[in-house]
């Protein structure tokens, strides 16, 4: 199965501004795309990189420069996924991501849908051609709306592996309580660990109050 993997490597991670560095934020997006190209390949599926620019990696690549939603529905179109040729849309912040939760997007229907945590959508398995995706605002509600215009079935997958994308300093939490791979590994290395000190699970750098 396609599964094209959006990603920017100009613009990362803006919402860690906060906790790391342009340059660590780019290091820390290159190992969450580490993570989630090797997840998609253990799980047999094909990944094409759909990036604002180059990157060297080896992945095929669609280099897109336009916002999120444009570019993926320009792939979509190009390749008209039908029931024999699904395509897949999963975010390159999953870090969380196994081959094993992946391989749930290969569930019956139309479009079948992981949803974020807050109302986005982390990944999609696309059987219909005329469906398109708008990742503006609660992007699940849009996208189940969209299904329904097209008259495509709409199967959700319910998984907390694949509704963590990893974009605010609560999420790296999760990712060093769950996490095994090369981001986990990133932020240890960096220096981050847990703190439980006010009754909450939260992170903490060394050498940070």
């Amino acid at each position: 199965m396609d599964a094209l993997v959006p990603f920017a490597p100009d613009r990362p991670k803006t919402r860690l501004a906060d906790v790391l560095s342009p340059a660590e934020r780019r290091g820390f997006a290159d190992a969450m795309l580490s993570d989630v190209l090797g997840a998609l390949r253990t799980a047999d599926f094909s990944p094409t990189l759909l990036t604002t620019e180059p990157v060297e990696r080896d992945a095929a690549q669609t280099v897109d420069d336009r916002p999120l939603t444009e570019a993926v529905n320009a792939a979509l179109a190009d390749r008209r996924p039908d029931p024999d040729r699904p395509v897949c849309v999963v975010m390159a912040d999953l870090a969380l991501a196994t081959p094993r939760s992946l391989s749930r997007l290969r569930a019956s229907g139309d479009v079948v849908v992981a949803p974020g945590r807050g109302g986005g959508t982390n990944a999609l398995a696309v059987r219909h051609p005329d469906f398109r995706v708008d990742y503006h605002g609660a992007s699940y509600l849009d996208h189940l709306r969209a299904a329904r215009a097209v008259g495509a079935s709409v199967r959700e997958v319910d998984s907390h592996r694949l509704a963590t994308d990893v974009d605010e300093r609560a999420d790296l939490a999760e990712l060093l309580l769950h996490g095994d791979g090369a981001a986990r590994d990133w932020l240890v290395d960096a220096g981050f660990e847990l703190d439980a000190t006010d009754g909450r699970v939260g992170v903490r750098r060394s050498g940070s109050n």
